[in-house]
């Protein structure tokens, strides 16, 4: 029976950055999939500055920069064309060291993913490969998986497995955890084009149309690409709905037939769900196996890349050092609450489009001169999981500061946790973290002057683990850290 370090199921986005992930520190890693090959139309159309910088730390920004396109916002219209919420992304550089937001075609990602995949020795994928039984054991779990080409059964044996297999995750059921309902449920349809000619009256940006008779999407992607998404009333069947005159009939005020390719035509049932179990043992669950969003905001694939960046540095630190159940419970109870406010604010944004314009989306919502509303981004923290909930910095993502004229800190620190200390802080240095001085960027020092913070312990996934503001303080911080600083 072979045996791996970690197996994972499904190489979709997340099951692929998790893999990437992982396979950075040289672990033994079998990803298993269900089909023969990525699928090749669009699926998911967006993501944020905060999982480029994921992209960046497994290498896979500078070819695949060039297959995205910086997305420059979102408008609510309603049935009268008028702008009633504005939700711009300014072309400037956030944070995380990257632009607020970027449309890409999934299965430029994937073949990205995979391309990478394929430069380690270690890494094995199998597809055509469906899952038939997971088994939990104290120090390992154990897979039967079949070949669905020639009906080959496999054992294996695996340290830990994930499954990122979707929202009909063979994981999840055989962890015997059920899906919460959050109360959205709506069926609309998904319509992808090609143009055959660039279009310049169809608009750079995406539009909400918050209209009680007909709520719609429309999407500018990548290229030619375009999609509009539109709910279904429930006196039509989808075979209606999915009828090409009915399509270039809805499609009539935007484009004609006769200029663009229809590359793909589906039906979702947009829903909001979360399950109530991440984690049994050794086995755990990700991405659309884990929570499902309705599509407004387009943070669904983005919430799955979060779970990977999350556990992958936690299962490599178990692997590293030794099993450790502190620290892999912390990722539901992490993950949860920060997927959830996500998943809550889709849904108000959902609840908007279909034309309840009193429904406040969020807090971050203000108004011009000319009564316009304007909305900002959320950035939910961490839940309640690793460090003290009454340091005000845990759970907040540490920015990319430069550290010099061509490296930025993700440059440099994309294993490690990193101790960051300001200038006049004295502490023993330890050759199982890395060491940040503050006095040499002024950047940095203005930072931590602004957090009031002398130390700050940055985890792996870039988010801050603690803060502190004496020696004393800092011993102690890392001392009960010791789990992550080896």
């Amino acid at each position: 029976m072979k045996e791996f370090d970690i197996t994972i199921v499904g190489l979709g986005p997340a099951g692929g950055t998790l893999a990437n992930l992982l396979a950075m520190h040289g672990f033994s890693i079998l990803i298993l999939d269900k089909e023969k090959s990525f699928y090749p139309l669009p699926r998911a159309v967006h993501f944020d500055d905060e999982i480029m910088r994921v992209f960046q730390t497994i290498g896979i920004t500078k070819d695949f920069l060039k297959y995205t396109i910086i997305n420059k916002g979102t408008k609510f219209v309603n049935s009268k064309q008028k702008v009633i919420l504005d939700w711009p992304r300014p072309k400037k550089i956030t944070d995380n060291g990257w632009y607020p937001s970027y449309r890409f075609h999934q299965p430029d990602l994937e073949k990205q993913l995979r391309k990478k995949l394929k430069s380690y020795k270690k890494v094995f994928i199998e597809q055509n490969a469906n899952v038939v039984k997971i088994i939990n054991s104290k120090n390992n779990v154990n897979i039967k998986y079949l070949n669905s080409i020639n009906n080959k059964i496999f054992y294996i044996k695996s340290k830990y497995l994930v499954g990122c297999d979707g929202a009909n995750s063979i994981t999840r059921t055989q962890i015997k955890t059920k899906m919460d309902n959050l109360g959205f449920t709506q069926k609309w349809a998904v319509v992808d084009l090609i143009l055959k000619k660039n279009k310049k009256n169809l608009p750079d940006r995406t539009i909400q149309y918050s209209n009680p008779k007909q709520p719609a999407t429309y999407c500018r992607n990548v290229g030619r690409r375009r999609r509009w998404e539109f709910a279904i009333k429930k006196n039509l069947n989808d075979k209606k709905v999915l009828s090409e005159n009915y399509i270039w009939n809805f499609l009539k005020p935007w484009i004609k037939k006769s200029e663009a390719i229809l590359e793909r035509k589906t039906i979702y049932t947009f829903k909001s769900a979360i399950a109530r179990k991440w984690r049994k043992g050794r086995i755990f669950i990700a991405g659309d196996a884990a929570h499902l969003m309705p599509p407004f905001m387009g943070q669904g694939m983005c919430a799955g890349i979060r779970d990977a960046s999350n556990l992958a540095w936690k299962i490599a630190s178990c692997l590293r050092i030794k099993h450790n159940e502190a620290i892999l419970n912390s990722y539901q109870s992490e993950r949860s609450l920060n997927v959830k406010e996500y998943i809550e604010t889709t849904m108000r944004m959902g609840e908007f489009v279909n034309a309840v314009e009193s429904i406040q989306i969020t807090k971050n919502i203000s108004s011009n001169d000319q009564g316009v509303k304007s909305m900002q981004s959320i950035k939910p923290k961490l839940g309640k999981g690793l460090g003290q909930l009454k340091d005000k910095n845990r759970g907040k993502i540490f920015p990319q500061f430069k550290l010099n004229k061509y490296k930025n800190f993700d440059d440099y620190f994309s294993k490690k946790a990193v101790l960051i200390l300001s200038s006049g802080i004295k502490t023993k240095v330890s050759k199982n973290y890395s060491l940040l001085e503050a006095k040499s960027l002024k950047n940095l020092s203005i930072y931590l002057k602004n957090i009031n913070s002398k130390a700050i312990l940055v985890r792996p996934d870039r988010f801050i683990l603690g803060s502190a503001n004496s020696g004393k303080q800092i011993s102690s911080l890392i001392k009960k850290n010791s789990f992550i600083l080896r």
